[in-house]
């Protein structure tokens, strides 16, 4: 951890600008996550009983970047956060982290915090507040930041503004590859993340494109098999269809690779998906693994970050995965 930008309280001044890239930088948010676990999901106009109450922390692009860590590569964050005392929590969990979190900025607002509810399946839903997460904007050292990485990684979760800037970048000379993850429907992303408009630039600019089964029928209407043939008819290079526990099928120019999930018990979904992108940056867009390959690697550092609470609670090292392949 090489220290947090608390410099100026303008988005475009840093006390961090020269700082050298890592191997992995994530764009998006650090949060609070508040995990109440019900006795049911509640239905609309429903109800639930939460019989515990737990805090960790969470937020797609420090869990990507966490994620990354742990499989060896050196990571770093781009977000922003809070000058409230979730932010000042954020913060102190950032120190923590063996992450570069020189671009990580304290700026006044409220910081993005969200509430999961999880059952005793490890079925969850999220809700999602505050607004420092949307009021990100990259700047010239950010950029810079970026262009420098081996890989750069970006939730639809981030503002459109973001989403463009980054854009602009993928269209420059000897730009690290960008992996975009849709990582939840349109109704979800308006007036916070990225528009369909961007969303539809990302399926040709990125290196790889991930979307889970629930974003990818809001987007395109299908799933599965059906969703990565629309993906890679518009012009995307490699795609990566999710579905949890049902497994996800991977999409490049050697054609359609279904891959299993891994029958695990299941304490907590939350956070899955976010070992799973890591993994495949890790191995699929940096490692040159094919496809298969890569995908049975992400499908276990998927499942072994499920077995315990939290989105970060099972996140696994290099050793941790191969080691449960081995025995399968």
């Amino acid at each position: 951890m090489a220290g947090r930008d608390a410099g100026s309280s303008s988005e475009g001044t840093s006390v961090a600008d020269s700082s050298a890239a890592p191997d992995v930088v994530t764009l998006g948010a650090a949060t609070v996550d508040r995990t109440y676990h019900v006795s049911n999901i509640p239905e609309p106009d429903g109800g639930a009983y939460a019989d515990e109450v737990a805090e960790v922390f969470g937020g797609v692009g420090a869990n990507v970047a966490v994620a990354s860590a742990r499989l060896g590569r050196s990571a770093g964050l781009i977000a922003r956060i809070g000058d409230d005392d979730v932010g000042t929590r954020v913060a102190a969990d950032l120190d923590g982290l063996s992450i570069d979190d020189t671009r990580v900025r304290r700026r006044p607002g409220t910081s993005t915090h969200c509430v999961i509810l999880r059952d005793d399946d490890g079925k969850r839903s999220i809700v999602t507040a505050g607004d420092s997460a949307k009021r990100l904007r990259l700047t010239a050292a950010d950029r810079a930041y970026l262009l420098d990485a081996d890989a750069a990684f970006l939730t639809a979760y981030n503002p459109d503004p973001v989403h463009r800037t980054a854009l602009d970048l993928t269209e420059q000379a000897d730009t690290p590859p960008f992996v975009f993850d849709l990582s939840g429907p349109l109704a979800e992303l308006a007036g916070r993340g990225a528009r369909e408009e961007t969303i539809d630039r990302w399926v040709g600019a990125a290196d790889l494109f991930v979307v889970g089964t629930v974003a990818a029928e809001s987007y395109l209407g299908c799933t599965g098999r059906e969703a990565v043939e629309e993906l890679r008819s518009r012009g995307a290079r490699r795609v990566a269809v999710t579905a949890g526990s049902d497994g996800a099928v991977l999409g490049d120019e050697e054609g359609l690779h279904d891959l299993p999930a891994f029958d695990v018990a299941v304490a907590d979904e939350t956070g899955a998906g976010d070992a799973y992108v890591a993994a495949l940056i890790d191995r699929w867009v940096l490692g040159g693994d094919d496809a298969r390959e890569a995908g049975r690697f992400a499908a276990a550092a998927a499942a072994l970050n499920v077995t315990a609470a939290g989105a970060r609670g099972g996140v696994a090292t290099r050793k941790e995965v191969e080691a449960f392949l081995a025995d399968r």
